[in-house]
């Protein structure tokens, strides 16, 4: 079989509307990792909100991965040992909160092992990002002070056309030290230099001898065109952003018609 290794954004994509993975999917997704498939979970979500679907698949059975953070951080399932791990420099903390403070109605999150840390004052986004992650919220009155761990995310949420503003004067001022870009139209990434999901699989890849030709990449948005791009096969949702749909070699059914099943159907049954 030509593709060994399956890789799955999550929401919109792995996911129905209700946040769930049907039954159908799920069992297809066990039965190929018992044959000897690899299946990535790839998401701009914490690890904490990543770890319940990995379960709920079973991946610490097998040689599955999650790449979380859109891949700043690698854990292998079977034994919770991350195997790569990026973080942003301590340095532009600071300056980019004071920055995004000045944005009415904007919010800026990072993440503990089990909370989102709201750095003004959590608005609607930040609190849809709470329900997807199943993850509290706590605000803090010295964002930059607070984060005094290795930090591999920040976002920014807001109104989509507040965002759209801000985004291209942090990108200039931070090119040589940030990735920023939307993964929705209401979240901004902030991430480490050179972190996308392409990048990281491919430091996975490398790792279990693999190339990009063996792989399939599945997504709806923003931040999954880079691995689309990069896959031997990459899929777009039939709900996904028009530019992954033009990116994309294939076109699958909706997140919430099974795509997913389709698409392990048509390319990764014996």
């Amino acid at each position: 079989m030509k593709y060994q290794v399956l890789v799955l954004d999550l929401d919109g994509t792995l996911t129905n509307s209700k946040k769930e993975i049907t039954e159908p999917t799920k069992q297809a997704l066990i039965e190929i990792q018992e044959a000897g498939r690899t299946v990535v979970l790839a998401s701009g979500r914490p690890i904490n909100g990543v770890a319940p679907l990995a379960e709920t698949l079973q991946m610490d059975r097998f040689d599955g991965y999650t790449l979380s953070f859109n891949g700043a951080r690698i854990t292998k399932c079977s034994t919770g040992e991350i195997i790569y791990n990026r973080t942003v420099p301590r340095e532009i903390i600071r300056p980019v909160y004071e920055y995004v403070k000045t944005f009415p109605g904007l919010d800026i999150i990072s993440y503990t092992d089990t909370q989102i840390i709201s750095g003004i004052c959590p608005n609607q986004y930040v609190k849809i990002e709470s329900g997807i992650n199943s993850m509290e919220i706590i605000s803090v009155d010295d964002f930059p002070s607070f984060l005094g761990f290795p930090v591999n995310k920040l976002l920014v949420a807001g109104e989509p056309h507040i965002l759209e503003t801000l985004m291209d004067p942090l990108r200039k001022q931070y090119h040589g030290l940030l990735n920023i870009y939307r993964s929705e139209p209401f979240f901004l990434e902030i991430m480490p230099k050179n972190i996308d999901k392409a990048q990281s699989l491919q430091k996975l890849l490398n790792s279990i001898g693999l190339t990009a030709d063996s792989m399939i990449c599945c997504g709806d948005g923003y931040n999954d065109l880079s691995m689309i791009e990069y896959a031997g096969l990459g899929v777009a949702m039939e709900n996904a952003q028009p530019i992954i749909k033009k990116s994309a070699d294939f076109i699958t059914r909706s997140n919430d018609e099974d795509g997913i099943l389709y698409v392990i159907d048509l390319f990764m049954r014996d």
